[in-house]
């Protein structure tokens, strides 16, 4: 199964509208729901992302028997050092960003911390491309 949705920069009132399906769908197929959680998480970060510092992007999910995939490929202004964007706390936010409390500088760690794959690539003025990958038998679970 493959879904897709639409992100748009700067509307925060649709960041999760993506990790709300995907939670309801993986509910339904009865998936551990500390799986579904930490999956869900990893997507709602990558959404706020997007939302936060790209003007448009996609979510892609690939559902498969024993994993799911999520690509999330944005038109942005890149990300110049991939390994400081890792730190926690650190964010490129702007101002208007941080005071909804958005831009904590915590999305890209904690894709990190709930997927078992994270795959980031990135070039400065076009946009990221992320990929998660989720084991539904993931021994971290």
């Amino acid at each position: 199964m493959q879904f897709r949705y639409e992100l748009e920069g700067g509307n925060f009132t649709k960041a999760g509208y993506a990790s709300s399906r995907v939670k309801k769908l993986l509910k339904e197929l009865s998936i551990n729901p500390r799986i579904i959680k930490r999956i869900v998480v990893g997507l709602y970060e990558g959404e706020v992302n997007v939302v936060a510092h790209a003007w448009k992007g996609t979510v892609l999910v690939e559902l498969e028997a024993e994993k799911i995939i999520i690509t999330i490929q944005d038109e942005g202004l890149g990300i110049p050092d991939i390994e400081k964007a890792m730190q926690e706390g650190f964010s490129t936010a702007s101002a208007a960003v941080r005071e909804m409390s958005f831009g904590t500088g915590m999305e890209l760690p904690n894709m990190k911390k709930n997927v078992d794959e994270l795959t980031i690539e990135t070039k400065v003025g076009v946009g990221t491309k992320v990929q998660m990958i989720t084991w539904f038998s993931s021994k971290d679970n």
